[in-house]
């Protein structure tokens, strides 16, 4: 698609404030596929205006009416969603039929979800001599990454939208033309102009001065930990609403009933994808002593099979900084199995498959998140020695547990520190709440449980 010069504000395509500009690079080949502009607070404050202009309309508009707009939303988005997968190729470098598969098919779930969600949610309910009611928020600032563009966009802004919540959309500048494209999806599907407003622009520009405005009643966040801290001290020091989805260091533990080629397989897989740019991938693998060499040698073949399948990572600094990861493991004493620090291809940010062996729980590449196609290896003595070194960093956003019967692994799944566990491969669920426990974040995103986090509760005593 082609850039738009301005911001999507009021319903409408507007002049930026300023003259700068953002470069569009595809990580693939290094090329300059577009410039979109570089928001200034000023940008943020119209656009923030706009949102608190169209509040008690769309507040008040019947939740019904609400569901129609997001359905009209997921009607867009399906007849768009070649270019959707076009744009994120292009965009975010991720291989064609990913983009296909992922990236334009999961928010036109969410988004379906949340069309039907709006219609039977029970935005009220008699409690004693109280009727217990639930209303919007207010006007988010939704500020979203780039490793899932359009996803992340939609887990946000249509629970905000069911809930009758107008937003500003602060996307990463990474990804911008998604996000463009999603502003055009919007007005297609007739949502009222000021209920949804884009600004482009950098994080410490654009994104602090939404974080920041005190015309935003909450903040929704997805990206790492060090930002998602200092987006909860600006909110906390004006008693701002904040969501928060950050980092995380995903343990999958095979237990020793398991499948363990499955696992494995499936285990690498899950790392491998979106170039391993995923916060919740299971980037430890834990594996019993007396079937660790086995895991080993499965996973080293199993990641020689994805040199070519994958696409890059998102820009040279990313790239620069898996690479400098896979090169400190190497000095703490991990063992390369697969890949390993060299750039794979002369042009574009490609970082090899990577697996470590050997790897201790107090290295670096285990306990850090690494946002690239790199696996640690652990070994563990039983069952507790598992649970610990599974719950052993700072994050507990996801996980997996294989087990050959599902109730050995639900019992492990239950005692670890972690917001969402895959049994035995469970596959995505929409309809799930997803977030995590301690730096992982704050509050969730999809089904009921997302939509929750858009509004607060009013009681009226009878």
């Amino acid at each position: 698609m082609k850039a738009h010069d301005g911001m999507y504000i009021d319903g409408a395509w507007r002049p930026a404030d300023g003259r700068d500009t953002i470069e569009v690079v595809n990580p693939a080949d290094e090329q300059v596929i577009g410039h979109v502009p570089a928001g200034t607070a000023l940008d943020v404050d119209s656009a923030v205006r706009a949102a608190r202009a169209a509040l008690p309309g769309w507040a008040a508009t019947p939740p019904a009416e609400r569901a129609a707009r997001l359905a009209a939303l997921r009607d867009v988005l399906v007849a768009r969603k070649d270019e959707i997968a076009e744009t994120v190729t292009a965009e975010l470098g991720s291989p064609l039929k990913f983009s296909q598969a992922v990236h334009a098919a999961a928010p036109i779930a969410v988004a379906g979800s949340y069309a039907e969600l709006a219609a039977t949610y029970a935005f009220e309910e008699k409690v004693g001599n109280s009727v217990v009611h639930q209303e919007p928020v207010g006007v988010v600032g939704a500020i979203t990454p780039w490793n899932y563009p359009l996803h992340q966009i939609v887990a946000k802004v249509a629970p905000a939208l069911a809930a009758g919540c107008t937003l500003v959309l602060k996307p990463a500048e990474d990804t911008p033309l998604t996000a463009q494209l999603f502003a055009e999806a919007v007005h297609e599907a007739g949502v009222p102009a000021g209920v949804f407003n884009l600004v482009t622009g950098l994080g410490p520009v654009a994104g602090q001065a939404l974080a920041e405005h005190p015309g935003v009643d909450l903040v929704s966040f997805t990206g790492s930990t060090a930002v998602g801290r200092r987006i909860g001290a600006t909110a906390g020091a004006a008693v701002k609403r904040v969501a928060l989805e950050l980092g995380g260091k995903s343990a999958n533990v095979i237990l020793p009933s398991a499948d363990l080629a499955k696992a494995v397989n499936v285990g690498v897989a899950n790392v491998m994808s979106n170039s391993g740019q995923t916060c919740s991938a299971w980037t430890r693998m834990l594996v019993h002593r007396d079937q660790y060499d086995g895991a080993v040698s499965l996973a080293a073949e199993a990641a020689a099979k994805y040199g070519d399948r994958i696409g890059p990572v998102v820009n040279a600094k990313q790239q620069a900084r898996v690479r400098g990861y896979i090169e400190k493991g190497v000095a703490e004493g991990a063992r390369l199995v697969a890949g390993g620090p060299e750039a794979p291809r002369e042009q574009g940010y490609f970082v090899s498959p990577t697996v470590f062996a050997d790897v201790r729980e107090d290295m670096t590449i285990a306990q850090e998140e690494i946002f690239g196609p790199v696996l640690s290896l652990l070994r563990y003595e039983d069952e507790d020695d598992a649970l610990r070194i599974a719950n052993g960093t700072v994050y507990g956003l996801a996980g997996a547990v294989w087990a050959g019967e599902e109730a050995e692994a639900v019992a492990f799944a239950r005692r670890m520190d972690t917001g969402q566990v895959d049994i035995n491969g469970g596959r995505f669920n929409p309809l799930a709440p997803f977030g995590g426990y301690k730096q992982s974040g704050v509050g969730r995103e999809l089904g009921a449980h997302g939509l929750a986090e858009y509004l607060q509760t009013k009681s009226l005593q009878f």
